[in-house]
């Protein structure tokens, strides 16, 4: 498994079921990761009762497609005398505690787990768990992409999009899964521990859901909650925030860093190349500048991502190449389009808060037109007022958010455009914009006002982009 352990031959025991065959497993939502488990408890033998309290065409046809295999499934109520009759509920991460289902069950006292134990319970192969508050899917498709150039039998999953149940199914599994983890699915695991273990960052979100940021680092926590002398831990060393919540957890801790050099882990060193240096291994990858993603946080990201490769057994060269090849993701950081005039379209709708905004402006050195809006997170968008005032030039506002945008940060950017309508929001921008701008479509809010994800907010802000400029990026254009 790489500095200095045995290979990874055979599957990985996990302790057993967390249900007897025949067992009655309630499964709470009919989003993909409640589908996934559904199928996965069925297949191991127990009875399930699945049911999402929206009756919406998406869990309809989920409810169908369970049924036609031979699942008891519903949409558009919970049954709660049959969730409280079960023997084990499984949650989906969408559903807060804070819900009346969940009250009832927890005031039950019945056994609750998250999707990924379920899975991680059933799962035979290595694991990599990716946490943080922002780079969580970038980070996990590049250390997959990593893996898979370094010889390795590998897939992605978790919060990324394929459900970790999924590939528990499966008889013939990978000898690694990289899995994205939320806060969310943290909170209901039980015996979960990664083989490896990345902490990115941190910052406030999901102040929504939390009652205080407090309680959503809590969650975090969890991830070294039941940490093992076996354990490596994969560390931000530039966030003290990091640092401080994994301080004291058992096993191998490996820090990564853009600013200084690490005795144990990996950093830029000072010829501007992404290095490692752990026991056994001291090896240069590649340099800044061969990466094709954009912004100082996908340095580190990427340092993230090789160091956990490297901690899985891949060898030094074909980390390098892999780091240099991957491209960037849709909806964060992507550039979308381009013309004469010079001006760059980036969609970042990813950024669902204001932590992963900040991140965004600072990954420019041009002259910005921002657009941000969508339904808010409880955060306040005044931190963001100091890198507004140094690299906006005017600001495109949007959504239910729209009146506190421009009540908190109004006042700090010259030009300010309130629209409604992705169609009219793009418009302005494209008014706005001068040659030499970046157009940044970072909204720093959920898409949940006017879309169903972030991923369909950033489809709609293409197609839109498309629409409105002459000139488009071809399907390279995040190369």
């Amino acid at each position: 498994m790489g500095s200095g352990r045995e290979g990874t031959g055979g599957r990985v025991e996990r302790g057993g079921a967390p249900f007897e065959p025949e067992a009655r497993v309630a499964v709470l939502g009919l989003g993909r990761s409640g589908v996934a488990a559904a199928r996965l408890v069925h297949a191991r033998g127990g009875r399930v009762y699945a049911s999402d309290r929206v009756d919406g065409p998406t869990q309809r046809e989920a409810a169908e497609a369970l049924r036609a295999e031979g699942i008891d499934a519903e949409a558009g109520r919970h049954e709660l005398d049959r969730v409280l009759a079960a023997d084990l509920v499984v949650t989906s991460p969408g559903i807060a505690p804070a819900t009346e289902i969940r009250r009832a069950v927890r005031d039950a006292g019945v056994r609750t787990l998250a999707e990924i134990e379920l899975a991680w319970r059933f799962l035979g192969s290595h694991v990599v768990a990716i946490t943080g508050t922002n780079g969580k899917t970038t980070t996990t498709a590049l250390c997959g992409h990593v893996l898979r150039r370094g010889g390795l039998d590998a897939v992605t999953a978790g919060n990324i999009g394929r459900p970790l149940s999924d590939v528990a199914r499966q008889d013939e599994q990978p000898e690694w899964v990289v899995v994205e983890v939320s806060s969310f699915q943290l909170a209901d695991i039980d015996r979960f521990r990664p083989d490896v273990g990345v902490l990115l960052n941190l910052a406030p979100d999901h102040l929504d859901r939390y009652r205080n940021v407090d309680g959503y680092y809590a969650d975090k926590a969890r991830l070294f909650e039941n940490a093992s002398a076996e354990s490596r831990w994969v560390l931000n060393a530039d966030d003290e925030e990091v640092l401080g919540l994994a301080r004291g957890a058992a096993g191998e801790h490996f820090l990564f860093s853009t600013a200084r050099p690490q005795e144990r882990g990996a950093f830029v060193d000072e010829g501007g190349g992404l290095r490692l240096e752990i026991p056994g291994r001291s090896e240069r990858w590649c340099g800044v500048g061969e990466l094709r993603l954009v912004g100082a946080h996908n340095v580190s990201n990427a340092l993230a991502a090789g160091l956990a490769a490297a901690l899985a057994g891949c060898a030094g060269q074909d980390i390098g190449l892999g780091l240099a090849s991957f491209k960037a993701l849709p909806h964060r950081l992507q550039p979308v389009a381009g013309d004469d005039d010079g001006i760059l379209w980036v969609n970042d709708s990813k950024a669902t808060n204001v932590s992963a905004t900040s991140v965004a402006l600072r990954a420019f050195g041009r002259p910005l037109v921002l657009i941000m809006g969508g339904r808010g997170k409880g955060e306040s968008y005044g931190t963001l007022s100091l890198l507004l005032r140094e690299r906006v030039r005017a600001l495109v506002a949007f959504g239910e958010s729209a009146p506190q945008i421009v009540a908190e940060l109004g006042e700090v950017v010259p030009e300010v455009r309130v629209e409604t309508g992705m169609e009219a929001v793009v418009r302005a921008a494209d008014e706005l914009a001068r040659p030499g701008d970046v157009v940044l479509f970072s909204p720093a809010c959920a898409s949940f006002d006017m879309f169903r994800n972030y991923e369909a907010r950033g489809d709609a802000f293409v197609e839109a982009v498309r629409r409105c400029r002459s000139s488009v990026a071809s399907p390279e254009a995040g190369a």
